[in-house]
């Protein structure tokens, strides 16, 4: 029976035993696809969030790429529903494939020339208060 019209349509993902490492590490090797993963691992609390969302001071069509790399690598998981697509991190399959790569990325510090100028002031409020602390 096919999804209804409404239904967000899945984009396709490599199954947890196709995830390589190499692909992985690749998508992994650019620093913006790496800001991405970071920022859905600290602020989207394993949710769905628009790829608006992530806050990268990029163009769109480059912000398209990247996320494309990860979800191909296994790492995000997307859904179009119209004109939104949405993403998050594939966490329980990432760490069963590859345990404690997301703690890695989870600890990595974003530069903040990646972000958004209205980001880059919580960014540096957040690490003010790491070094009072």
């Amino acid at each position: 029976m096919p999804a209804p019209v409404d239904a967000p349509e899945h984009l396709p993902q490599p199954s947890v035993a196709e995830m390589d490492l190499p692909t992985v590490m690749d998508a992994l090797s650019d620093p913006i696809r790496l800001a991405i993963l970071h920022r859905y691992l600290v602020d989207a609390a394993g949710g769905v969030r628009s790829c608006g969302w992530v806050g990268i001071d990029r163009p769109k069509s480059t912000l398209t790429h990247h996320f494309r790399v990860l979800r191909e690598a296994g790492l995000l998981e997307q859904h179009q529903e119209g004109l939104t697509r949405s993403s998050r991190v594939r966490f329980d399959e990432v760490q069963q494939r590859f345990p404690g790569l997301l703690d890695l990325v989870f600890a990595w510090e974003v530069p903040a020339a990646l972000m958004r100028a209205d980001l880059r002031e919580g960014l540096r409020e957040d690490r003010s208060e790491d070094v009072t602390a």
